[in-house]
């Protein structure tokens, strides 16, 4: 016996075998009981959905002995020819092959001669929008008022290409594509008629591939059954067609999620590694993050997600908003459309695959704006700084002085000093604050020219170094140190980590055995509107803009 494919093999025989497409048979069998036959039909939808099945049971239907018959019976003497499509009564012609308007001007010859054995002549045009522009003019009579014993069926994939004239005269039927619940149990079906034992993932990956067209369905398993030796497991699709399991995926996202972009790199090149094409690749992740996306919003059913919302994990769910999903979704969109063209593929998801790993810090422009807000919100409501605080240096040995005030001696060891704005404390706090302000030391200005030499000196072999010590805005001696004094913290920090060079030079031009104090000289107006300007710089940085002054 010869092998029949399964698409051929489960063909429906009537109505009710119809799969997925319920809207179109429960008005096709209504119309058939009432006797409501219309002259020409236009069956529209996506491949694979059954319109062309749809067409040859109602061709069956209309010519049933006691009929019309709405359940299309299947008994009659050439009901198996209309089934297999070589009734002579029962034309189907292809439109891709047939466009010219010759081959319209032989229908119109045909339709003249009543049916040879059957009620009725019928004919079946697949792929009708391929017919040129003369052939529908020339049809358009033919259709409108035919002989009461002729009946036109249209089938199409492209309707917006059949000319409104032609739609107008057809009672058009539009078919849906079939979900992946249904085709899995129509696969299940097949799969125990030809005794292979079949995995549910491995079944629901064939489903979901066929993207809603049972025939391609039935298509894939032919294929995926020939090298399964009887037993269908979703191993063997991804050792032999070269797919993506759902776990791969899972720990590429959580990569992502975490902002872990040398693991996401690892991750990507595995999968590619293991025979993944690329196009493929880009194609399950984009699916997956749309489950993502559709689990976020609340959708929790199989049929639209592809897989058990569960599958998904919380921290993947929760670790990203709505809008970097639909970020990644646009990137991975767009790197589909554009690897085609790509000098390298691979590169291309590497760098698509880094990007997605910082989609965690990713915000549109109007959510940046409203961070901004807060933000400006937060700075504006916070309590302005005390009026009387001690400014304290850090243990690097820089030293601070405030309203103009000598900063304590840091000492030989580098210790901080500390210095106290005297403000609208009480007497009491501002004696100490002065006591704490006064110097151990008595420092005397340093000769100008002792400055400069020491600072040309420096430029002879560090000239960047020099450029900071330019900026000290007094030089001081006394009590066995050197103390230079900036209104600036950045170039204070720049002498302080090369203190020791500098206090060597300073040696070296003096003839002495010197300490090396490094002090910020600071105004109060000017700490004050430093310690603002700190949460402005932070803000400044975060989102790398200016500030605007409110009204």
């Amino acid at each position: 016996m010869n092998y029949e494919v399964t698409a051929t093999r489960k063909r429906p025989r009537n109505f009710d075998q119809l799969i997925g497409q319920e809207f179109v048979v429960s008005t096709l069998k209504s119309a058939l009981a009432a006797g409501h036959i219309a002259h020409a039909y236009l069956f529209s939808g996506p491949r694979g959905v059954g319109k062309t099945s749809a067409a040859r049971i109602l061709a069956k239907a209309l010519n049933c002995p006691d009929g019309p018959d709405a359940q299309g019976c299947d008994e009659y003497e050439g009901s198996e020819e209309i089934r297999l499509g070589t009734a002579m009564d029962v034309i189907e012609i292809d439109g891709a092959s047939n466009t010219s308007v010759n081959d319209v001007r032989e229908i119109k010859d045909e339709v003249l001669f009543a049916p040879n054995s059957l009620r009725y002549k019928i004919y079946i045009i697949d792929e009708v929008h391929m017919l040129s522009n003369s052939a529908f003019n020339a049809l358009l009579k033919t259709i409108e008022e035919p002989p009461p014993y002729i009946v036109f069926i249209f089938a199409t994939t492209e309707i917006q290409k059949v000319p409104a004239t032609i739609r107008s005269r057809c009672q058009q039927f539009s078919f849906r594509l079939i979900p992946v619940d249904l085709i899995r149990e129509q696969l299940s079906a097949a799969c125990e008629e030809a005794g292979v034992a079949a995995e549910e993932e491995a079944l629901f990956w064939i489903a979901k591939e066929a993207r809603g067209s049972l025939r391609d369905a039935y298509t894939l398993l032919d294929q995926v059954i020939s090298f399964s030796d009887g037993s269908l497991t979703f191993d063997k699709l991804k050792a032999t067609l070269g797919v993506g399991g759902l776990e791969q995926l899972s720990q590429l996202v959580t990569s992502f999620a975490s902002g872990d972009a040398a693991s996401a790199l690892e991750q990507a090149g595995e999968v590619l590694d293991s025979g993944v094409s690329v196009e493929q690749f880009i194609m399950e992740l984009a699916e997956y993050f749309r489950s993502l996306l559709f689990v976020k919003q609340g959708v929790t059913r199989e049929s639209i997600l592809g897989f058990a919302a569960s599958r998904f994990p919380k921290e993947q769910v929760d670790g990203f908003t709505d809008t970097q999903l639909q970020r990644a979704l646009e990137l991975l969109l767009e790197l589909y459309r554009s690897v085609r063209y790509s000098l390298n593929q691979r590169f291309e998801v590497e760098l698509a695959t880094t990007r997605l790993a910082s989609l965690s810090s990713f915000m549109t422009s109007r959510e940046l704006l409203e961070r901004v807000k807060e933000l400006r919100r937060e700075i504006a409501s916070a309590p302005p700084p005390p009026a009387a605080s001690a400014v304290t240096a850090e243990s690097s040995g820089i030293g601070t002085a405030v309203d103009g005030g000598a900063a304590g001696e840091p000492g030989a060891a580098g210790s901080a000093a500390a210095a106290a704005i005297p403000g609208e404390s009480g007497p009491a706090d501002a004696a100490a604050a002065n006591e704490a302000a006064a110097p151990r030391e008595t420092y005397e200005p340093l000769d100008a020219g002792t400055a400069e030499r020491i600072v040309g000196e420096v430029r002879d072999h560090k000239p960047t170094l020099a450029s900071n010590l330019e900026k000290a805005v007094r030089w001081e001696i006394g009590g066995g140190s050197i103390r230079v004094l900036f209104e600036n913290q950045y170039p204070a920090t720049a002498i302080e980590q090369e203190r020791d060079y500098v206090r060597s030079v300073c040696e070296e031009i003096t003839d002495e055995e010197l300490a090396l104090d490094v002090v910020v000289v600071q105004s109060r107006s000017t700490h004050e509107q430093n310690s603002r300007d700190e949460r402005v710089d932070l803000v400044k940085h975060v989102f790398r803009g200016e500030v605007v002054e409110g009204q």
